[in-house]
């Protein structure tokens, strides 16, 4: 856990990936040296250069352009950028061959339900295309794939492997294999608890009674993700002609988009990339897919936002700086970018391409006082008694994972449901129990007690809203351990501090203990519940100690306090 001493500057500090380049093959690809013109451009790309020698140069990229942590990767887009090769960039695509398929079993449902697969040919690899290679997909792992929970990559030597290919999940015991950094064979549970990349990862695997498996043709084990390949088939060297690349993970979309990177990167090192078909049993899918995908632009909006008089030429000649492609107001999206939600996004990389050192800085004419509002003085009051309890602030998202929606039993008239969610959290929250319940579980090997509180915005449907959706803002706290009696005496400090009175009446909860459940009133209003999480609850989360929770809404409190 992290604590927020200061509740006026919690912004998420996003962690820059540095990328270090071989200096000679960056310039040999532009076609040209790095002058002080060069460094500036590579700036104004949104790369910051860190460090520039006689042999290589390091560039800061932001996380959510994935897509330029690698050599070729960026290199692609900063000819764009310099327009010495503008536009989206075409990669064939050689149909499936014969056994060129996965099969993925049902077991793997629950644990890491999805794959997506791709074979690349013609490669030709020494000592540097390697290293670049492992460095991509470590970054990868970091980035894309919050170190491996969310994607975790294995790339193989196809020369080792019998196709086809089948994605399974066995019982720890019965999985077999000669891990990458051995010399012995190990189970499942010995990989986990004795190798040193088990050991760092097994908080992934381990409250499973099955781990996946990637298993040829010969019932040879390529790898048990998201840990470590197999030492016999899992080692691409300098004889490495062909290779085939799986991601496996919870979302299809992040999976299709991190695939993407890879293979376009080993294309433009002289790949020839190879789709294969994964089989669901319900479903066949061939990947990669790399269709752009298309959205429509707005000119006026794009003018609106940036403070120009653009026109259609315009950009026309700005979104190919991008990487993009422009027709009929439509703008072609490359499908290795992973960083595009929404029309905002393209007009951010068009703010980019016209050049930030064009823009003339204004002073606004309009004369404003700012002043923190009421609810914000109280959020912070309330936050500042909780800290000085001893409570760790946390702060979630306000979107929860499908999964998540399950386990809390959600009923479906309580989801609201994101249409188009590019990532696995799709459903806004109905309470800070369940975010804060993830919270509890990822931190559940770590010291306790484990004291938490959130303040934030939960959502329900409204039908007089104009949105259809009512925000409100919550407050939730957290004791592991903790029951009853001890949630009762924070609420009493906490109430008397504000100066609030309140009353408790027998309650139930569908997740807390019958009897030891209780609503909170104030001013005869039921504004929230009191209570100890019950076990069925606590073996659903896989927590291990008795946790007691209180969660209010705070809009009778902002009331109070104002008057």
């Amino acid at each position: 856990f992290k604590k927020v001493s200061n509740r006026k500057d919690r912004r998420c500090k996003q962690k820059m990936t540095t990328c270090t380049f071989p200096r000679k093959e960056f310039e040999a690809q532009l076609g040209k040296k790095i002058t002080k013109e060069i460094e500036e451009k590579i700036s104004l790309f949104g790369t910051p250069l860190e460090s520039l020698s006689s042999d290589s140069l390091e560039i800061e990229v932001f996380p959510n352009r994935p897509d330029l942590i690698s050599f070729q990767g960026y290199i692609r887009g900063f000819k764009a950028f310099l327009e010495i090769s503008p536009g989206l960039k075409k990669y064939s695509l050689k149909k499936p061959e014969k056994n060129y398929n996965v099969k993925v079993s049902p077991s793997v449902k629950d644990i890491r339900p999805y794959t997506i697969c791709a074979i690349v040919k013609d490669l030709k690899f020494d000592d540097e295309k390697i290293k670049e290679i492992i460095d991509l997909q470590e970054k990868l792992h970091i980035t894309l794939g919050r170190n491996r929970k969310k994607v975790a990559i294995g790339i193989y030597p196809l020369e080792k492997i019998s196709l086809p290919i089948r994605y399974i999940a066995l019982e720890p015991e019965k999985i077999k294999f000669i891990p990458l950094e051995s010399d012995k064979e190990m189970t499942g549970n010995q990989i986990l608890s004795k190798h040193p990349t088990g050991r760092d990862y097994a908080h992934l695997l381990e409250d499973y009674d099955k781990y996946p498996i990637f298993i040829d043709s010969k019932n040879k084990i390529l790898s048990m993700p998201p840990i470590i390949n197999s030492r016999d088939t899992g080692k691409i060297t300098h004889e490495t002609k062909e290779v085939f690349i799986e991601c496996s993970g919870f979302s299809l979309e992040v999976l299709q988009k991190t695939l993407n990177i890879i293979v376009t990167t080993l294309a433009d090192i002289g790949g020839t990339i190879y789709q294969m078909t994964l089989d669901y049993g319900n479903k066949k899918i061939t990947t990669p897919n790399l269709t752009p995908e298309k959205m429509k632009l707005s000119l006026a909006n794009t003018n609106k936002l940036l403070g120009l008089d653009l026109k259609e030429s315009d950009l026309q000649k700005l979104l190919p700086k991008m990487g993009y492609e422009y027709k009929n107001k439509t703008v072609s999206i490359p499908a290795w970018r992973t960083d595009i939600l929404h029309e905002v996004d393209i007009i951010e990389d068009i703010a980019i391409a016209y050049g930030y050192d064009n823009f003339t800085p204004e002073v606004p004419n309009i004369s404003t006082t700012g002043e923190e509002s009421q609810e914000s003085k109280i959020k912070s009051k309330l936050a500042e008694i909780l800290i000085g309890l001893g409570l760790i602030e946390i702060s979630t998202y306000h979107l929860i994972k499908q999964n998540e929606a399950e386990l809390f039993k959600l009923s479906d008239e309580k989801k609201i449901e994101l249409e188009d969610s590019k990532t696995e959290y799709k459903i806004l929250r109905p309470n800070l129990l369940i975010p804060s319940l993830r919270i509890l579980s990822e931190n559940k090997d770590h010291e306790y007690p484990q004291n938490t509180f959130e303040i934030g915005t939960v959502f329900s449907l409204n039908e007089k809203q104009e949105t259809g959706i009512k925000e409100t803002e919550n407050l939730i706290i957290l004791c592991s351990p903790g029951n009853f009696t001890k949630m009762k005496q924070v609420l009493n400090y906490l109430t008397q501090q504000l100066g609030i009175n309140y009353t408790l009446e027998e309650s139930s909860h569908s997740q807390l203990i019958e009897g030891r459940t209780a609503q909170i009133k104030i001013n005869n209003k039921e504004v929230g519940y009191l209570g100890e999480l019950h076990p069925e609850t606590l073996r659903a989360w896989g927590l291990k100690m008795p946790v007691a929770v209180l969660e209010i809404e705070l809009e009778e409190v902002f009331e109070l306090l104002k008057k």
